[in-house]
């Protein structure tokens, strides 16, 4: 019997998203939306680790309420998120570490972000899933994009996400570092593979919430 998946997240945006793909995916799954925004704004002021004992806290309040694993869908805090669990005892799993596996096994890898403060978590982690393998990843700011997403235009937001992807050149694949990002890729024409956190994260964290 699967339990309760918990999902930490620093924007409300995520909540249809990820309701959406349980719907398609893993029906039956119940899933817990905790959405902290101000989360994001203390991690990007002061790093990550300042907002880790509160990030502790409520995830032990998720777990004693009943969730059997967790999800943290902002890739800014999800190393800080990931190192609760064995404190917690259930699994606490990062959006973009399934992604980011993946992508590392293709070869040249070009990584989108809106948010500067995602660039240095997401490298961190792909060279941690590269392991002893050499990685070749270049990064790209999509300027102007999350002014855009803080002012609630996400077709603005999008679009300039996919545009900054077709003008990748050469890339075996494009990662894009943030799960909001994820629904530009149906509005791209590049050819080259678009990998993105969301439904490969949930499909890990439904198989650790079993």
């Amino acid at each position: 019997m699967p339990g309760t998946l918990a999902l930490l997240h620093t924007s409300p945006v995520h909540v249809p998203v990820f309701e959406a793909l349980r719907d398609t995916d893993h029906p039956g799954l119940a899933l817990r939306h905790l959405v902290y925004e101000d989360l994001l704004a203390r991690a990007r002021d002061a790093g990550p680790e300042a907002v880790q004992g509160e990030i502790q806290a409520l995830l032990a309040g998720a777990v004693a309420e009943g969730a059997s694993a967790v999800l943290c869908t902002c890739s800014t805090i999800g190393g800080v998120a990931e190192s609760a669990a064995a404190a917690l005892g259930v699994p606490v799993l990062r959006v973009d570490r399934p992604m980011a596996a993946d992508a590392v096994g293709r070869g040249r890898v070009v990584v989108l972000a809106a948010l500067a403060d995602t660039l240095a978590p997401t490298l961190a982690l792909l060279a941690e899933e590269a392991g002893d393998r050499a990685a070749d990843i270049r990064t790209v700011l999509v300027e102007g994009a999350w002014a855009r997403f803080e002012a609630g235009d996400r077709d603005g937001y999008l679009e300039l996400v996919a545009a900054a992807a077709d003008r990748v050149a050469d890339a075996d694949v494009i990662v894009l570092a943030q799960a909001s990002m994820a629904d530009a890729v149906t509005r791209t024409v590049t050819r080259i593979p678009i990998l993105s956190s969301p439904r490969p994260g949930l499909a890990a964290a439904a198989a650790a919430a079993h």
